[in-house]
């Protein structure tokens, strides 16, 4: 039903955007099994795949306490990760690649710092975690990865000043950072820098917040992020909020350049603010709109926010199109506020934005 609604309207419809939201059926989550590869609404382990390397590791896992960060960072090389139950601990300076699974995999795990690593290739995930709290992932080099790193059920999950290279999906993987199910306080995905390299990456929504909500007094919150580029998809886009609804999370002061169908969107939920951010788009075989707001699910869409925004955003066809409001979300609050169609281009962001 999602691509069917996103593919009818992408070809058809001038003017409107073509959201990248997973809903798919009237399912609930709660019935659709965590770790079922196929379903897709869900960028989740596929558990009738091995996790074992292709190769034999040159060394067993190195789990050692955190030491000041030098640059470079010299990498001490591992097998891939796989903790249940475990705490209290950093993970840091090492170098993983997994060819045929997760590079670090975190179940029913807390209090964990995953630091100064260097992930990937890998055709699954670089950082994975599945019912976590208080788990940070920070000064990583992720690249080649189907997602850099994907949250499910967990709590206090903090992203912050990553370095992620060509995530290659597809979808339903194909991010940068998703949280699925994430909810609570302390949750955060700042200062984190993505680069998808055309013909060589395939990603769908850089940044994904499924069904994830923070609280009035501390919302999720996703800022200072870099994003430049995206397609071939069609429905995935820049940064994706309230995908099959969620609530209190703010995405500001980030810069997005030709992330694919669209910057920034807002595809249902409740309490969300888009907030002075600059995005970019240049025409593209799959460009289409610089910021929506459309609900597509069954939760409700009302107050929310999208304001101090600078956007100039050149469709498919060759127009400009740097907003759509579907009309479905009530009264949006700051809309006339953004400049839409602003004096921007691509050298909003520097040339080289990630270290190598």
């Amino acid at each position: 039903m999602r691509d069917y609604y996103k593919i009818i309207t992408y070809l058809l419809i001038a003017g409107f955007v073509v959201s990248c939201s997973k809903s798919e059926t009237t399912t609930p989550s709660s019935k659709i099994p965590a770790t079922t590869a196929d379903n897709p609404k869900r960028g989740v382990t596929d558990t009738t795949k091995s996790n074992t390397p292709v190769t034999t590791p040159t060394t067993a896992p190195v789990i050692i306490p955190a030491v000041p960060t030098t640059n470079p960072v010299t990498y001490t090389v591992s097998s891939p990760i796989s903790l249940s139950g475990a705490h209290d601990m950093v993970i840091n300076a090492l170098q993983i690649d997994n060819p045929s699974g997760i590079c670090i995999h975190l179940t029913n795990c807390y209090n964990i710092t995953i630091k100064n690593c260097k992930l990937g290739p890998s055709l699954r995930t670089g950082v994975e975690l599945n019912n976590c709290t208080n788990i940070t992932v920070d000064s990583c080099y992720i690249s080649n990865v189907s997602t850099g790193v994907y949250a499910l059920n967990s709590h206090q999950v903090k992203i912050t000043n990553n370095q992620v290279k060509n995530v290659l999906g597809p979808y339903p993987k194909g991010q940068m950072v998703q949280f699925d199910n994430v909810s609570g306080s302390g949750n955060t995905v700042l200062n984190n820098r993505c680069e998808n390299i055309a013909g060589a990456s395939n990603p769908e929504d850089v940044i994904s917040m499924y069904e994830s909500n923070g609280i009035a007094g501390d919302p999720i919150m996703i800022a200072g992020n870099w994003i430049r580029g995206g397609g071939p998809s069609k429905t995935g886009g820049g940064i994706m909020l309230g995908d099959n609804g969620g609530s209190y999370i703010i995405a500001k002061n980030n810069i997005i350049v030709d992330p694919g169908n669209y910057g920034m969107g807002i595809a249902g939920g409740n309490n969300i603010q888009i907030l002075n951010n600059e995005i970019y788009g240049s025409k593209t075989s799959v460009s289409n709109v610089g910021i929506y707001i459309w609900n597509q699910s069954n939760s409700g869409c009302s107050l929310n926010t999208i304001n101090g925004n600078q956007v100039n955003w050149t469709r498919f066809s060759g127009e400009n199109n740097n907003n759509w409001n579907a009309g479905n979300c009530g009264t949006v609050t700051g809309w006339n506020t953004n400049i839409w169609g602003a004096v921007l281009n691509s050298g909003i962001l520097p040339s080289q934005i990630l270290s190598n």
